[in-house]
């Protein structure tokens, strides 16, 4: 999740929080692809999660990437909880899943350099201290006391506000990893063009990185187990976002929504006041109760963009978040996947074309069928699978059209890093498939061999 946000001067007028979005604007040749990715830690011997301190922990793994890589710390109420690099960050989840949030780069092939530099370094510490990472949607077999909360101010709120608002909210705070890739627009009607395409075509990235059917060490009947806990974590802040697809659509809209979207907090003097439900309405009123008469800054409205948590969602550029957290292959997967169908004006207007007469009903119908069945999901007469088919072929052709080339020229351009997902979708078969069959089969039962063989 986020860090807190700064460098914004008082909001003195409303139109200031459609700016703070408008501002994101740039031309083509300035789009930057950012890729996140979070995984679990966990002991060797024990296979359980790492606790914040200790020999084996969080802390061992922060301290070591920070003194052998040269990353800077980042602290929080003198606790060590991130660290920046040239534009990127090492963050931590609220469960101690770590996170790198990558620099903004030019093209797939530096932002998956940076992916695989980034693992090869933890993989470096985690074997000196006998730890292991895992790349999944949810954690297979850990329950909720299993799981440490990390000292940060906002997870502490967080945790306390999830369940009075949903029953999952826990759940993915602590039990859940994602891959998702941010990524530009040129203008507002660019952003919502994109938009739209974004949160229809996001089941299908949902479908071909299913990687959690597995829950409390049992088979959970879904495909993509952290999308069935999205859907029940708080319907202010998720879901698909009806109104982007409505006449009227632009930052202005996105605004109206985001304010009625409930308060978690105020980051002051590097402590989080608690706001808890409340309105940034009345913030901006300064009748917020736990800070009477002031008004928010721009950093306080950039802090609560980051607490809305849509399919899809907008800040000065776009998250794609429909993805399960996944194989090493697979994290340079999405943002080709993404890059592909919305870098490309041909192969934008493709995409929109493929979605743009589905009714909210539909959206929603595949939203669900693609978590749980994965490509075998129905829709239109048709399957996932179907669809998966046509959205991959409209990215590749955006891709060859971007024609970014690598390895010195060698490499003509980067459609070579959708070939996990056409693999995927040739088979039939998503990587919740590929784990059901061996939990059956081969490991006989054993979920325990999950951990030797998809680790990092």
């Amino acid at each position: 999740m986020s860090i807190p946000q700064s460098g914004g001067g008082p909001i003195e007028h409303r139109d200031q929080l459609a700016g703070y979005l408008e501002a994101g604007c740039k031309p083509a040749e300035d789009w930057r692809i950012g890729t996140e990715h979070e995984k679990f830690g966990y002991c060797l011997e024990t296979h359980k999660p790492l606790p914040y301190e200790g020999d084996r922990s969080i802390h061992a793994m922060l301290s070591g990437l920070c003194s052998r890589f040269d990353w800077a710390p980042v602290r929080e109420g003198g606790k060590l909880i991130g660290l920046q690099k040239n534009g990127a960050n090492i963050s931590l989840e609220p469960g101690g899943q770590l996170e790198l949030s990558g620099a903004p780069l030019e093209t797939i092939h530096q932002t998956c350099d940076e992916v695989n530099t980034h693992l090869a370094q933890v993989k470096a510490i985690a074997d000196e201290i006998g730890v292991g990472f895992i790349g999944l949607g949810a954690a297979p077999d850990w329950t909720h006391d299993d799981m440490p909360l990390m000292p940060k101010g906002r997870y502490a709120l967080m945790d306390r506000y999830m369940g009075k608002v949903g029953t999952t909210g826990t759940w993915m705070m602590r039990r859940t990893c994602t891959v998702q890739v941010n990524l530009d627009f040129a203008s507002e009607a660019d952003m919502v063009q994109k938009f739209r395409v974004a949160i229809a075509l996001q089941p299908i990235a949902t479908a071909l990185f299913a990687n959690s059917p597995f829950w409390e060490g049992e088979l959970n009947g879904w495909q993509s187990w952290r999308q069935r806990i999205w859907q029940d974590l708080d319907a202010t802040r998720t879901g698909g976002l009806p109104f982007v697809f409505e006449d009227g659509m632009g930052f202005e809209r996105y605004v109206d929504y985001a304010l009625d979207v409930p308060m978690y907090f105020v980051y002051r003097d590097g402590q989080y006041v608690d706001a808890l439900g409340q309105s940034f309405r009345d913030f901006l009123d300064g009748k917020l109760p736990g800070l009477p008469g002031e008004v928010p800054t721009l950093s306080d409205w950039a802090d609560h963009l980051t607490t809305i948590f849509p399919e899809a969602r907008i800040k000065r550029f776009m998250e794609m978040r429909g993805a399960d957290g996944g194989s090493w292959r697979r994290l340079c997967a999405l943002p080709a996947l993404w890059v592909g169908l919305l870098y490309d004006r041909t192969a934008l207007d493709a995409a929109w074309d493929l979605c743009r007469d589905w009714t909210e009903e539909e959206r929603e119908g595949l939203r669900l069928a693609a978590a749980q069945e994965g490509l075998k999901g129905a829709f239109r007469g048709g399957t996932v699978r179907d669809l998966a088919l046509q959205v991959l072929e409209i990215a590749r052709a955006g891709l060859i059209a971007r024609a970014r080339q690598g390895a010195g020229g060698l490499i003509p351009d980067e459609t070579h890093f959708l070939d996990a997902l056409h693999d995927i979708v040739a088979r039939g078969e998503t990587p919740a498939d590929e784990l059901i069959a061996r939990y059956g089969g081969e490991w006989q039962g054993d979920l325990s061999r999950i951990y030797a063989e998809y680790s990092y």
